[in-house]
């Protein structure tokens, strides 16, 4: 059994970042992410977004703890959430919508595949 330790998630360099997926807009936000795959269908690691507003695509289940910054989150077909640094989300699989980041945002997650 393999134990992954991210110490100290607000200072640990993450790679050179790349634009989202499908912006919506301008600025165009930048993510980068520091992320183990296992091989039991779990991914995890550290990601981070800058401000600008942008369609969520993930098809995975997910849960997340933001630990720097401000956005919001609207599901498709649902209401906006505003999130902030030391909240968490649990998103069901197929969660689609639209991300605003307000200012850079800063959490880890854990994929379920």
């Amino acid at each position: 059994m393999t134990i992954n330790h991210f110490k100290n998630t607000l200072g640990t360099p993450l790679p050179d970042s790349a634009p989202v997926a499908v912006p919506l807009g301008e600025p165009i936000a930048q993510t980068c992410s520091y992320n183990i795959e296992r091989d039991d269908g779990v991914e995890t690691g550290i990601w981070e977004c800058t401000p600008g507003r942008w369609r969520r695509q993930v098809t995975q289940q997910e849960f997340c703890h933001f630990v720097l910054g401000r956005c919001t989150f609207t599901p498709d077909g649902g209401e906006t959430l505003q999130i902030e640094a030391g909240d968490a989300l649990m998103l069901p699989a197929n969660t689609t919508g639209i991300w605003d980041i307000e200012t850079t945002v800063r959490k880890t997650y854990v994929l379920i595949f």
